[in-house]
């Protein structure tokens, strides 16, 4: 069974930083795409970075230029490097590969205070 942990949220200051990562269970994790997901109150559950087992990446455009998603295949975890966080970025964000399956774990808090 895949099991995805999410860490690394917090409470940040606008413009300020954070680090999330995911690790996962399972041996399908060096041949999946993968990606990082959130969801604000009240809003869907959105993409917002994706990389695949070679190491290409796409972004939403809400974070192109200020979110790095990476991934290191031999630790089965991938991570979201945050920078110049807005308050719009608050949201619980999670991990799964991708097409989606029912992996979602209990995912990570991120609160950006204006």
């Amino acid at each position: 069974q895949v099991q995805l942990v999410e860490s690394g949220g917090g409470l940040v200051q606008a413009g300020g930083s954070l680090r999330l990562s995911c690790v996962a269970s399972g041996s399908i994790f060096s041949i999946n795409y993968m990606g990082w997901f959130r969801q604000a109150p009240g809003k869907q559950r959105e993409l917002v970075a994706g990389i695949t087992s070679g190491g290409r990446t796409n972004y939403a455009d809400s974070v192109k230029g200020r979110f790095t998603i990476s991934r290191d295949n031999a630790k089965n975890t991938i991570y979201l490097q945050m920078n110049s966080l807005k308050p719009e970025d608050t949201a619980v964000y999670y991990c799964n590969v991708i097409p989606i399956k029912d992996y979602w774990g209990q995912g990570t808090q991120v609160t950006v205070s204006s």
